[in-house]
């Protein structure tokens, strides 16, 4: 890859541009809400404000030290010429300090327990939909090849619908007035995405790997080739996190509850 076009096009720049853009707004927004004690009527008529901040904190961790790690991974060298890499790479690692230490704040020190984002089923929810991001901003290499063109298909088809089943858990009104069960709906829509997921983890590594091994002058840090391995690798993560939420979607449904 070369850098003028990682610095000027490539995803994993515009990722980090909106997750230093997104996170930090939407703190802002939070920290007035709460000024302005605006988060009391919310919490009495249509969502959990405790739940929704602590999951917020959660997804701005893994967003700034995922984007921390990136950024350092591609735009910094030993070169002089990299003194801002350098400078950006660090207040990067540092806004991903903060963020989880306040996630360890609510969920340890103030062990706060959420009923949604901030729980378990939340919280998978949020993995899943994360997990998805990293897929999407390494997809490359899939055009012109149809089968590859059909994970694609696969990764997208779950991934709208995360962020609609956040949100109905999280306002608690619009969740009530479902004309369906929405535990059996997320159990259905949990079912196909790991069926989706297992068609991507055997399509994906056989045809865009077989007669494709790494290239000798790949740099140890990144290549396209690398780039590739690495929608195989989180494929194979999100597999797991789906697989792991089907199971206790399921033992939920059947009545098992975890204490």
């Amino acid at each position: 890859l070369d850098n003028n076009f990682l610095l000027v096009s490539h995803t994993y720049w515009n990722y980090a541009m909106f997750t230093w853009a997104f996170c930090p707004i939407m703190t802002l927004i939070i920290t007035i809400i709460e000024m302005f004690k605006l988060d009391i009527i919310l919490d009495m008529v249509c969502m959990d404000w405790s739940d929704f901040t602590t999951g917020m904190a959660m997804s701005s961790a893994l967003m700034t030290v995922s984007v921390a790690i990136f950024y350092a991974n591609f735009y910094v060298c030993l070169k002089f010429a990299c003194l801002y890499g350098w400078i950006v790479s660090i207040f990067a690692f540092l806004c991903g300090l903060v963020y989880t230490l306040e996630v360890v704040k609510d969920k340890i020190l103030e062990k706060k327990k959420g009923s949604y984002l901030a729980a378990l089923p939340g919280f998978m929810k949020v993995l899943e939909a994360f997990v998805s991001c990293m897929i999407f901003i390494s997809l490359t290499g899939y055009r012109e090849r149809p089968v590859l063109i059909m994970c694609v298909i696969a990764y997208i088809i779950p991934f709208p619908i995360l962020p609609l089943i956040i949100a109905t858990n999280i306002l608690k009104k619009l969740k009530k007035c479902l004309p369906f069960n929405l535990d059996r709906f997320v159990f259905i829509f949990l079912v196909i995405s790991v069926v989706l997921y297992i068609f991507t983890a055997i399509m994906w590594p056989i045809f865009m790997f077989r007669n494709n091994p790494r290239p000798s002058d790949c740099p140890p840090s990144f290549c396209i080739w690398a780039i590739q391995f690495m929608v195989a690798f989180f494929t194979y993560v999100n597999l797991i996190f789906f697989t792991l939420d089907l199971i206790f979607t399921l033992l939920g449904i059947c009545g098992f509850r975890q204490t």
